[in-house]
């Protein structure tokens, strides 16, 4: 299974992000983005790539116990970034702190499972609204942060740690998402 661990915002918040990213998707240029879908937007803790059925018991309980030792905290949808020409993302603000913590034990707890992590790069909190389609070598995607600058979710109490898993896209249609499917969550601190 291809599996990462996440922070996933309630619906009224993915709402109001909605109604944001359809101005957005009016800019000039937005037709050279590929957006992602509304049911796949969440805040990746760790990606774990794909992990052997087998790994899977020990990897919940260490999930769980992570999630466990960490607090519920605040958090809201802010502003905005890129990652290169790119990635477009919609940023965090609140408890980014205690996020981190999250991220990084939840990264912990694959690893001590036995899961291959290749990457570790420094946590961004982020959550992708739009890529560059296939072939564009450079996006002036700055327009879109910067419309994004002002934007602020209502904020919320993150209160658990979320399994997804990703199925990507089997059929080769163009533009077709990957569908997201929760697999477990776990309560912070219980």
């Amino acid at each position: 299974m291809r599996l990462f661990a996440a922070v996933l915002p309630p619906q009224a918040v993915i709402d109001e992000l909605a109604a944001e990213t359809a101005d957005l998707r009016r800019l000039p240029g937005a037709e050279r983005l590929r957006w992602t879908g509304h049911a796949g937007w969440h805040f990746t803790l760790a990606f774990y790539g794909e992990v052997a059925d087998g790994l899977l018991p020990e990897l919940h309980t260490r999930l769980a116990r992570a999630a466990h030792r960490h607090r519920p905290f605040p958090l809201r949808i802010s502003g905005g970034g890129r990652f290169d020409h790119k990635v477009l993302w919609a940023g965090a603000a609140g408890g980014l702190e205690p996020m981190r913590y999250l991220a990084d034990a939840a990264g912990a707890a694959a690893r001590r499972a036995g899961v291959d992590m290749d990457e570790h790069r420094p946590y961004t909190p982020h959550l992708t609204l739009a890529r560059a389609r296939g072939g564009e070598a450079r996006l002036d995607l700055v327009p879109f942060v910067d419309a994004l600058t002002a934007y602020g979710s209502a904020e919320w109490t993150v209160s658990d740690l979320a399994l997804v898993r990703s199925n990507l896209p089997a059929s080769g249609v163009p533009g077709e998402q990957p569908r997201y499917e929760t697999v477990a969550t776990w309560p912070l601190g219980r």
